[in-house]
């Protein structure tokens, strides 16, 4: 259970990472934010992933990506975020 942890928090401020330096614009988030970009796009990965192939059905539709999986999912999830943070800005 201790690995599962550490691994998806590796997995996810890899993808974080790597979604961050992919998606053009400049992203201020912190280490923490990252991190949390990483695995909530895990989870998307997974998602679309059960979505697309069907596969792993028995583990439910709620589950980490691999790694590939897990970049696609982050940079959707930071396109989103950057979507919903600019609407909410007033130009000076």
């Amino acid at each position: 259970m201790l690995g599962l942890i550490v691994t998806i928090l590796i997995v996810g401020l890899i993808a974080g990472f790597i979604a961050r330096a992919i998606v053009p614009g400049r992203q201020s988030l912190s280490i923490g934010l990252t991190l949390l970009l990483g695995i909530v796009g895990s989870f998307v990965g997974g998602f679309l992933g059960f979505l697309l192939f069907g596969k792993d059905a028995g583990d439910g539709f709620l589950q980490p990506a691999g790694i590939i999986g897990s970049i696609i999912g982050a940079i959707i999830v930071l396109v989103i975020y950057i979507q919903v943070r600019g609407r909410g800005r007033v130009a000076r």
